[in-house]
């Protein structure tokens, strides 16, 4: 950073580490433990496709890699906003791969030049009830924050379960902590 940028307040983004994505097999035991909630061993990427043959060739790539060796079955699915989704679901249910193979993905995709286009990793879990909730990855923030939508209700938050999260997970993930940040991932495939 530059003295002019200092002078106008000016920051540099937070570079992402992808891997605090493998704090969270960590952090879901302490979920589980404290909040009954489960991971459901899925887990998934949002980012926005470029149109073009070298995205092609790299989404052709990235299933391979994730289908390789028998690994969990992978889905594209696009949301209401138009980004799209490679959803990861293991079966028995198993954290550590889910992480792993979205680990995976993130790096394939920024290595191959589009991190730019990479929005967040969402890793689910269900609790009493059947609730959901999600522990997301800001890819450009290099920061996790909990999304617990209602079930019934909709497009309501479980804002106190999401605050518990929080202060739960304090000193195991990096938080972020701006909670107009913490936008909401609806219906969001793999939660």
């Amino acid at each position: 950073m530059g003295f002019f940028d200092a002078v106008l307040g000016r920051r540099k983004p937070a570079r992402p580490n992808l891997d605090s994505l493998f704090a969270i097999p960590s952090a879901a035991i302490t979920v589980q433990a404290a909040l009954d909630f489960v991971p459901t061993g899925r887990a998934a990427v949002a980012f926005r496709a470029p149109e073009g043959r070298a995205f092609a060739d790299i989404e052709s790539e990235v299933r391979a890699l994730l289908d390789a060796d028998g690994g969990p079955p992978v889905d594209l699915a696009e949301d209401g906003f138009g980004f799209d989704w490679i959803v990861i679901r293991t079966d028995p249910v198993d954290v550590a791969t889910a992480v792993t193979d979205a680990h995976a993905v993130n790096t394939s995709l920024v290595e191959s030049g589009f991190g730019p286009q990479l929005l967040c990793s969402l890793v689910s879990f269900r609790g009493p009830d059947d609730a959901p909730l999600a522990l997301v990855y800001l890819f450009k923030a290099g920061t996790f924050y909990p999304f617990a939508p209602i079930p019934a209700a909709d497009q309501e938050r479980n804002n106190v379960l999401e605050l518990q999260v929080r202060d739960l997970l304090q000193g195991e993930l990096p938080l972020e902590k701006d909670l107009s940040r913490w936008f909401a991932v609806w219906d969001a495939p793999g939660l």
